[in-house]
């Protein structure tokens, strides 16, 4: 990297910049979590190494930036892994997952003990992460103080309630407020995704396998209705609809294998 950012180097990586590497932070990211997914070891390891090389990159030009350098940021994350491990590294006993999760925040918050304290403690939640992850994270951080739904049924009240607002501004006699629909439409998603995180489901995940559930058993339907000659633009909806059956159908009985 140090070579590709070298006067003699590569233009564009010199160009770049800790900011105009985030899209490729991101992207890359996600590319690593469809491997897992699709269980694509051999493409895991290439997918991994970009990955990795975001992280070279980012510190490389903050090396050049004279703000840190690679080995400042293995240092810190082995620094954070002890103190927040004493149960490993020091003498306290922790028999539990649960319990490491429990002593791990109490770590975490002693360490921002020196910080000034945010107005609030949703404000230190990134609001440029995926909006689901977000919304799950505000949720968790709320329902730390006691301000969460005693039992899922009450959260099932509160979804249909929200479906219910909702249908009632889709159906409204008067033109549309498209505002009030994207209101309505959030407070839905954010009830669904409370109740992915009442589960202890992650709800970006369980997002990412139902668009694959999607593409598979759309694909299905293509792939039958090509073999007739067909297209899904001149195929009823009915037609369609037994086919997904079928789709939902083959997959169910491929799980009970």
């Amino acid at each position: 990297m140090a070579q590709l950012r070298a006067p003699d180097g590569c233009p564009w990586d010199r160009e770049q910049t800790i900011d105009s590497l985030r899209p490729y932070l991101i992207e890359e990211t996600y590319e690593v979590l469809d491997a897992i997914e699709r269980r694509d070891w051999d493409n895991l390891v290439d997918e991994l190494g970009d990955l990795q090389l975001q992280i070279v990159f980012q510190a490389r030009i903050a090396q050049d930036e004279g703000i840190f350098e690679i080995a400042d940021v293995l240092e810190a994350i082995s620094k954070k892994l002890i103190r927040r491990h004493p149960h490993v590294f020091e003498s306290e006993s922790i028999e539990t997952a649960t319990g490491v999760e429990r002593r791990w925040d109490e770590i975490k918050a002693e360490e921002k003990g020196d910080r000034p304290s945010p107005e609030s403690m949703l404000d230190d939640i990134s609001r440029s992460q995926p909006a689901l992850i977000e919304a799950s994270e505000i949720g968790k951080r709320a329902a730390k103080t006691g301000f969460d739904w005693e039992k899922l049924e009450d959260l099932f009240d509160k979804l249909r309630e929200e479906v219910d607002e909702l249908r009632h501004e889709a159906q409204a006699d008067t033109p549309h407020d498209t505002e009030r629909l994207e209101d309505e439409v959030g407070d839905l998603l954010f009830m669904a995704v409370n109740i992915a995180r009442y589960l202890k489901v992650h709800p970006e995940l369980a997002l990412r396998r139902a668009n694959r559930k999607f593409r598979k058993r759309f694909g299905y339907i293509e792939r039958e209705l090509r073999a007739k000659g067909r297209s899904p633009e001149a195929s009823s909806l009915e037609e369609m609809e037994a086919l997904w059956q079928d789709a939902k159908a083959e997959s169910m009985s491929r799980e009970r294998e």
